[in-house]
């Protein structure tokens, strides 16, 4: 997809938000949505049946660029489980000086199951962008979610040689991840202390409200652990426990492929561990 050119940014920028809700009425979990602006999800799938609704999360503009703005507020409700992913990759494009946004909201209410699932995000080469996911969970919620960045195009000869990207993950008061990479901090991005010149950075969590389940994380762990194991990434991801309830692997590569894989893989794994279920892949992951 041709990059729009920064002279193009928006001057008001296009706001786009999205609010889903998603409830449990018998074996079924039903979706509600709402959306403003250029940002919606398409028809609820249920490829597991009645208990799981799958949204594919779509942004038809294709990229966002400076002045830009979207923001997601999603709700389980208890008993519900929902799972969100996109069709492809989220493009931050090259801007004037003008920064783009994105921030999710996330909340799990008492025994609800979110899957917080999208592709990679793509910091082009120019970009001013920030990159925001925040969750709160009730009694017994669990969050399975992950994050993946790609700094610049480099099959395309494009490096991350200007601008800078901000992510944050924060479960409030739990855990928080949150870091700004500038294009021009050489020392960051290529010393062996710090990305070593790998570009895509991964993170994935599962996170529980409520007392913690010391079985349950031991279990979560070893998956993980047994998946980086068996991965091309072993030497360069790991799975820790940064608090009670919460287990979080992260990982360096070259590029998105493997990353993706060590992703899928272990979520399959924290799957079958934590609720007994098959990894059951989103279909538009196979398009």
């Amino acid at each position: 997809m041709a990059e729009p050119a920064a002279a193009g940014d928006r001057a008001a920028g296009w706001a786009g938000r999205l609010a889903l809700q998603y409830r449990r009425e018998g074996p079924r979990t039903i979706a509600h949505d709402r959306h403003e602006g250029p940002l919606r999800v398409l028809q609820p799938l249920y490829p597991e049946g009645p208990g799981v609704c799958h949204h594919v999360l779509v942004h038809p503009p294709g990229g966002i660029v400076g002045g830009d703005r979207l923001d997601i507020d999603v709700t389980v409700g208890a008993g519900a489980h929902a799972l969100i992913t996109t069709p492809g990759a989220t493009r931050f494009y090259r801007s004037a000086g003008v920064p783009a946004a994105q921030q999710a909201r996330l909340r799990g209410e008492a025994g609800a199951r979110l899957e917080w699932l999208p592709l990679e995000s793509i910091a082009y080469p120019g970009c001013e962008a920030a990159n925001t996911v925040e969750f709160t969970l009730g009694d017994g919620a669990a969050l399975l979610g992950w994050d993946l960045l790609a700094l610049g195009l480099p099959a395309a000869g494009a490096a991350f040689d200007q601008g800078q990207f901000t992510q944050t993950l924060a479960w409030p008061g739990q855990w928080l991840e949150h870091g700004r990479l500038r294009a021009a901090d050489g020392r960051l991005l290529q010393s062996p202390l710090g990305l070593g010149g790998r570009g895509v950075l991964g993170c994935a969590w599962f996170a529980v409200g409520g007392p913690a389940d010391p079985a349950l994380a031991s279990a979560l762990l070893d998956g993980a652990r047994a998946a980086i194991a068996a991965s091309p990434l072993a030497a360069s991801a790991g799975a820790t426990m940064p608090r009670p309830g919460l287990v979080v692997l992260r990982l360096l590569a070259a590029r998105t492929e493997p990353a993706l894989a060590l992703l899928a893989a272990v979520r399959a794994a924290w799957r079958s561990r934590a609720w007994g279920l098959p990894a059951a892949p989103p279909r538009v992951w196979r398009t």
